[in-house]
């Protein structure tokens, strides 16, 4: 069939969160007229803000990695992310807080804490004066060489191209030759995270710190497979960055280019469904009765929500529920709170770790229930941006992963408990000393209000687990071979959550679509001039 000129085809966006927006930006800048419709009124989806009595607080992702990523959608329309976007380097990159435990003899071990840096021989020397041997330091660096290897293998068969499964990791175009086997070895198949990081360093602290580069997908590391050690390389490789303004700089700086690359972008506009026929993408529909004739859409909603409800009663949605059985990933407690002072022991990014990882997974991964001594993620800012804070003061983000929604959950309950739970744990391991006295503004984000606000599945902020330890890093495919004109973007669709996957599972759904119309795949029937309204 002959390729379709982009320029006649038609393509809408469902949802406007960073995968969406790196979608629109990439199939404008190669020629396509698109359409952006959120249900909200801003877009960004969870990178959005929130301001209050003179603090700034970005609400959803706070750290960010691989910046290489981002560049690339700014390269497919000839820009510089860096005119769009201030960013500055973080190093270093975390600081890991550590409770000191009572022993057998009634003996207590003090509180201890250990930075995360980039340079390996250098975090070889914070590891050596924390356990005060080289073993795990060593250990570490052999890991980190395993991890660059494992990052590799994923540049080769898993990022930038579709991939739903093992056999799509495969398909690389040619034999199955001796090398791609070798490859397919390295990744270390029916391993765990955490069995693969414990057989390189034997210290309790130095292997929940790298647990914790699993902390990104919203999963387990006893559950997860051991490709996903790959991340600790891409982290320290690129390093964490933090854009001048919040992270919610990324989405406003999208959205600019996609407007300048003549993206119509909707807010506001609420989509209630996919429209097909003959197997095929006709538009979508909105609450408000509106209909949208397209080519093709690109459904940054969550892939579950997608086919159950944008899809429902179709032959696709009962098929996909049929023979899926997705896990959500875990969900969470944000607590936004503005102090009247800072607590200098913080660095940007903070890690406060629980006594016992493996009990605290349990919890929230097989019984459902918080953990009763969570690990929270502490974001200070005002170190590297004041203006999020009055003078002297700070604009905490907290985040302590729980389970997702089951039943029985009411966290209208649940939070008053549990943010005391929290503040008790800040103030016995990381020495936040009377940190209920210092809030000037407090608000929260629940597992409920995640699910509503977001429309994830069950409230999952990091949208499907990543358990399995062989086929757990998989999730559902960008290009649908099911419905032709459908591809799937976002934190719940290939290669997966965390800010640069998600942008790049853009840019894979982009360039998917790209490649099928150029195949003549789709057929451009839609044709009408002017805007998709």
């Amino acid at each position: 069939m002959p390729a379709a000129d982009p320029e006649s085809l038609r393509i809408v966006i469902i949802g406007g969160g960073l995968a969406g927006l790196s979608s629109a930006c990439v199939l404008a800048a190669r020629g396509y007229r698109v359409t952006l419709l959120d249900k909200n009124e801003w877009v960004g989806g969870k990178a959005a803000v929130h301001t209050a009595d003179g603090y700034r607080f970005d609400m959803g992702p706070t750290i960010l990695t691989l910046p290489s990523v981002l560049k690339r959608v700014f390269s497919e329309a000839g820009k510089e992310l860096s005119d769009y976007i201030d960013m500055v380097p973080l190093d270093p990159q975390w600081r890991c807080f550590f409770e000191g435990s009572a022993s057998a003899s009634g003996a207590t071990s003090e509180n201890t804490l250990l930075d995360l840096v980039a340079n390996t021989e250098s975090m070889k020397k914070n590891i050596a004066e924390l356990t005060g041997t080289p073993t795990s330091g060593d250990g570490y660096e052999r890991f980190m060489r395993m991890s660059e290897q494992l990052h590799g293998v994923s540049d080769r068969f898993f990022f930038w191209r579709s991939v739903g499964g093992l056999a799509d990791t495969m398909d690389v175009g040619g034999a199955f030759s001796a090398a791609v086997l070798k490859d397919v070895l390295s990744l270390r198949m029916g391993r765990s995270v955490a069995s693969v990081v414990r057989s390189y360093v034997p210290d309790a602290r130095v292997a929940q710190m790298m647990d914790h580069f699993t902390q990104y997908v919203g999963s387990s590391p006893y559950n997860s497979p051991a490709v996903l050690c790959s991340i600790a390389h891409m982290q320290t490789d690129e390093g964490i960055w933090y854009p001048i303004g919040g992270t919610r700089a990324i989405p406003e700086a999208l959205c600019k280019l996609a407007q300048e690359l003549g993206v119509e972008v909707r807010t506001g506009t609420d989509v209630m469904r996919i429209t097909t026929l003959d197997q095929r993408v006709t538009g979508v529909a909105t609450t408000s009765g509106e209909e949208i004739a397209c080519d093709a859409v690109v459904s940054n909603c969550d892939a579950v929500r997608t086919y159950g409800e944008l899809l429902k009663d179709t032959s696709q949605s009962k098929r996909f529920q049929r023979t899926n059985n997705y896990e959500p990933a875990c969900s969470g407690v944000v607590l936004y709170l503005g102090l009247d002072r800072r607590y200098e022991q913080l660095l940007h990014h903070n890690f406060v770790f629980s006594k016992d990882p493996e009990g605290e997974f349990d919890y929230i991964y097989k019984r459902g229930e918080p953990a009763p001594d969570p690990s929270a993620y502490v974001c200070a800012p005002s170190i590297s941006d004041p203006d999020v804070a009055p003078d002297g003061g700070e604009a905490l983000y907290i985040l302590v992963h729980t389970p997702y929604l089951r039943p029985g959950h009411d966290w209208k309950k649940m939070l008053p408990e549990y943010r005391e739970v929290i503040f008790d744990k800040l103030e016995r391991t990381a020495g936040m000393t009377g940190i209920r006295d210092a809030i000037v503004h407090e608000s929260s984000l629940t597992p409920e209000g995640i699910h509503n606000r977001y429309r994830v599945l069950n409230g999952a902020i990091y949208g499907l687990a990543s358990h399995g330890k062989y086929v757990g890093a998989f999730k559902p495919a960008n290009r649908r071979k099911d419905l032709t004109g459908l591809y799937l973007a976002g934190g719940a669709a290939h290669p997966g959550p965390g800010m640069p996957m998600v942008m790049m599972s853009g840019w894979i759904a982009a360039d998917s679509l790209d490649q099928d119309a150029q195949a003549g795949k789709i057929k451009g029937s839609s044709r009408r001039p002017g805007p998709a309204r």
